[in-house]
């Protein structure tokens, strides 16, 4: 099915209230402007590498994503430009991306990556590990990083209890950490769960960005 159909099917299941983040990991330029020419423009990469030069060799008005584990050392690549980060791992990462930010006069948006899976190979804080992160002095001290939400990837599994588990477990872990620090910020609104093999159990329990990649892609 070609890249429009998909497109067309996948936002049919999409309520209005979630962003497709569309991801385009070894996609070429040609198949991504498919996507874009039927009016998609919110694309996430999981490699700064990669994302650089799609950056510079495609449309202006494309909202890039970084969805994949970012180093510390390739943030300078991605910093003028990018238009969330959903995978903050660690206070260190933060540290970098509000020194680009600031290098680069602009406040950076983020979402810091909680570790939800069976899968020890996955990215992420604890929640409490979260938590210290959001109440420690560096953190405090930041100008040009803001947080904006949360973001999870489930354990690869064919059980969907298991996704719906910690799926509910990442948005109750916003919940006590929206209300926790905060409050009075409405930035603090994105939950990032859910991919092409179980976006639609993300939605249910409260996502607000589903990141589609073989879904989309796979013609």
């Amino acid at each position: 099915m070609p890249v429009t159909e998909n497109l067309l099917k996948i936002n049919s299941t999409i309520p209005d209230n979630v962003q497709l983040v569309a991801v385009t990991k070894t996609i070429s330029p040609e198949t991504i402007m498919k996507a874009y020419d039927a009016g998609h423009r919110v694309f996430g990469e999981s490699k700064a590498q990669e994302l650089v030069p799609k950056y510079d060799s495609l449309p202006s008005d494309i909202q890039w994503h970084m969805v994949g584990h970012l180093q510390s050392n390739k943030v300078k690549y991605i910093a003028p430009f990018v238009s969330l980060i959903h995978s903050v791992d660690s206070l260190k990462l933060l540290k970098t991306i509000n020194k680009e930010g600031k290098k680069n006069d602009r406040t950076i948006p983020c979402l810091l990556q909680l570790h939800i899976a069976e899968e020890s190979t996955k990215y992420g804080l604890s929640f409490d590990e979260c938590c210290e992160l959001l109440e420690s002095e560096p953190f405090r001290q930041m100008t040009h990083v803001s947080v904006n939400g949360l973001m999870a990837m489930a354990t690869f599994t064919e059980n969907q209890e298991t996704i719906r588990k910690e799926f509910r477990f990442l948005k109750q872990s916003f919940d006590i950490i929206r209300e926790r620090y905060f409050q009075n910020n409405e930035n603090f609104r994105e939950i990032s769960m859910g991919m092409s093999n179980d976006y639609e159990i993300g939605i249910e329990e409260g996502s607000t960005m589903v990141r589609i990649g073989s879904a989309l892609f796979n013609e």
